[in-house]
């Protein structure tokens, strides 16, 4: 893979850091983005190229683009779209607010960066798009209704994407990771605390359940792989000559796509609801 260029966000931590450092060592050459100066410094230290990119602000995705663009000769080989965080939270706690930030990092930022390196991958006639999903792009758990919803978004845009990309050599993945370890929980706590009101809410009970998981120290979930296992499936999305549409990671994601397809929704509900802790897990 020696002289392939990648654009990956969300490589503070995680399933975006541990990419980005396996793909390099594979030979490609990396620009790791993130949003905090002090990440990009680090990374930077680490061996990566990185830069500053802000999934919420226009501005800074057309910097990005533009400065790998410079770099590189205007070339683009692949994207990795990782930059994501779970809003926790009842749906009827959900402010407009609380709604709108989620998506904005979740699928407007997103697909707007894609948008930006599409005519660049239109003109070299081949590209690879990946986008990080999640199982909960597949099904819903209680009290991740913003996530959930965010993610449904994503995987719509990209079902569309592929088929009006068809013919151009420019293929479209979802990876769709379960339980991965990761700050995701730290993340999401402080999403919580931001904008909702447990004092005030119904459902107040489970919050303090649902803070002391998102507390934990260690796996907060069976079946919870290392971000290596994303980083597998990545690398097959983005080396096979013929990639996948999907690519399920860990076994919730296998269980929870094929329980969708056999079951009643009443039925797959009563096992959302206990796999997803109604808010404690």
């Amino acid at each position: 893979m020696s002289g392939k260029i990648i654009l990956i966000t969300g490589c503070s931590s995680g399933i975006g850091e541990c990419v980005a450092h396996g793909l390099k060592m594979r030979g490609w050459r990396v620009f790791a983005t993130t949003r905090q100066p002090a990440d990009v410094a680090r990374l930077q230290a680490e061996g990566l190229e990185s830069l500053p990119l802000d999934l919420r602000d226009s501005t800074s995705i057309q910097a990005a683009v533009a400065a790998v663009l410079e770099q590189t000769g205007g070339r683009l080989d692949a994207l990795v779209n990782n930059g994501a965080y779970g809003q926790p939270g009842a749906v009827e706690d959900l402010t407009r607010a609380a709604l709108r930030e989620q998506f904005e990092t979740n699928l407007f930022g997103t697909q707007e960066l894609t948008n930006q390196v599409i005519p660049v991958m239109r003109r070299q006639g081949r590209g690879r798009i990946l986008y990080i999903s999640s199982v909960l792009g597949l099904v819903a758990f209680p009290y991740r209704g913003a996530y959930v919803a965010s993610k449904f978004a994503l995987e719509g845009l990209a079902d569309t994407l592929r088929m009006e990309l068809a013919d151009t050599g420019i293929y479209i993945c979802l990876i769709e990771p379960g339980p991965i370890l990761s700050r995701f929980r730290d993340n999401a706590h402080a999403a919580y605390r931001r904008h909702i009101r447990a004092e005030t809410s119904s459902h107040r009970e489970k919050y303090t359940a649902m803070e002391a998981r998102l507390l934990k120290e260690g796996p907060a979930a069976p079946f919870t792989l290392p971000p290596e296992a994303v980083l597998k499936r990545v690398v097959h999305a983005l080396e096979s000559p013929r990639p996948r549409a999907r690519y399920p990671v860990t076994v919730p994601t296998w269980l929870f796509a094929a329980l969708r397809r056999l079951l009643p929704t009443r039925a797959l509900d009563a096992i959302l609801r206990r796999a997803g802790g109604e808010g404690r897990r």
